[in-house]
């Protein structure tokens, strides 16, 4: 029998489970990918739709977070517990160094393992990644995945994202304006039922994990970006409404060791989908 390869678990140290799927080339280049925000490890065919990574010869991990997907909840966690998950799952792999990837809400959790175990790394890239809360034009466009309402808003919103993961795409696809990029994107059927899929496996244990991540995005992430001292690749669109150009500009200014890559036709899903060959190559 095939194994799944999407659906894979290992048990942590704490005893948590860890869930994780390998795309791309089983023996290829290691690159441990971090999904968006709210969303799983099953959505990396949403970006690449042309089997790259298999091409480039990159074996892609995508991890679910604690308390999403198939990882278990951790209570407490912070940014920096992330890179010691990720540490555990590369060492169970008989994987010493390798690339990291973030797009859109993994860009935060990318940064955190940049400044934490930058010797396991071979390479970073933040692609239309989220800003800490006080980059300017954080809390501006659709950024209602990282909302300033009280928790019980907040829970509540999520709740209903829960409850009607499709109505809930597409209704975020109706907050571009036509002709938007990432509108033509998400009115492909394909790539919406990859988006909707994605998203309703992040809900799959409950909310409890989401509203984590989104109160940690809205609060101080208890280490500076000024201090990352890893090489970090930055690619960000001007035409990107969830994430406002701004963030990104805001994010490659204060990495000191930051490439930095700004395209003025680019959205929010339309750059990692439009440019995931020239990401790839860069990190491995």
């Amino acid at each position: 029998m095939a194994t799944d390869n999407t659906s894979q678990t290992i048990k942590l140290k704490d005893r948590r489970t860890l869930g994780y799927a390998e795309y791309g080339a089983p023996g290829g280049k290691p690159v441990f990918y971090f999904h968006g925000f709210p969303s799983s490890r099953i959505d990396w065919p949403l970006f690449d739709t042309g089997a790259i990574a298999a091409r480039l010869n990159a074996r892609i991990i995508a991890v679910d977070r604690p308390g999403t997907g198939l990882s278990d909840f951790k209570r407490g966690r912070e940014f920096l517990d992330w890179p010691d998950d990720v540490i555990e799952l590369a060492d169970a792999l008989q994987v010493d160094r390798f690339a990291v990837l973030g797009i859109s809400g993994g860009g935060p959790w990318t940064a955190a393992c940049a400044f934490k175990i930058s010797e396991r790394l071979t390479s970073t890239a933040i692609v239309c990644g989220m800003g800490p809360s006080e980059a300017p034009g954080v809390w501006e466009g659709v950024s209602m995945f990282m909302p300033a309402q009280s928790p019980e808003e907040r829970r509540q919103m999520l709740m209903g994202m829960a409850g009607d993961t499709d109505l809930m795409v597409s209704g975020m696809n109706q907050t571009y304006p036509q002709g938007h990029p990432d509108r033509v994107i998400l009115d492909q059927p394909e790539l919406a039922k990859a988006f909707v899929n994605a998203v309703r496996e992040v809900f799959r244990s409950g909310i409890d994990g989401v509203d984590q991540d989104a109160a940690l995005y809205a609060r101080p992430w208890r280490f500076r970006l000024q201090d990352i001292t890893a090489e970090v690749h930055l690619w960000h669109g001007e035409l990107d409404i969830n994430v406002p150009v701004s963030v990104g500009h805001y994010v490659a200014d204060a990495i000191p060791n930051c490439h930095a890559t700004f395209l003025k036709d680019e959205g929010h899903f339309t750059l990692p989908i439009n440019h995931i060959r020239e990401i790839l190559s860069t990190l491995i």
